[in-house]
């Protein structure tokens, strides 16, 4: 597979968002990746790093996909289609996007 772009992931997850489960807001996620239930997460680079190191752990752990957006939480928000910041996110259901296949791809490639 190629390299996969930052515009591919927004892509897939507008089309998540639209088709599938997502959960927005931090304290949400953590507590759906602490129970496994999220299928992926996608947490924002500026967000406290309490939060993002908490979210990476438990994720680690559950092997959970996690992807770090390389922008803001309020660009991450705009993505979303939310007029308020997004730090984090948990996906339940992918709908008919690919968006789990391309977090895992990006993690193959950094690993």
């Amino acid at each position: 597979m190629s390299t996969v772009q930052v515009g591919d992931i927004e892509k897939e997850l507008v089309n998540a968002l639209k088709t599938g489960k997502v959960v927005l807001g931090s304290r949400k996620t953590l507590k759906l990746v602490k129970l496994g239930k999220a299928k992926a997460v996608v947490v924002a680079e500026n967000a406290p790093p309490e939060i993002r190191d908490d979210i990476i752990y438990y994720a680690k752990l559950g092997n959970i996909p996690v992807y770090v957006y390389p922008g803001t939480s309020l660009e991450l928000g705009a993505v979303c289609g939310k007029p308020f910041t997004v730090a984090s996110l948990a996906i339940l259901d992918p709908g008919n996007s690919r968006i789990i296949d391309l977090i895992e791809a990006i993690q193959s490639q950094e690993a």
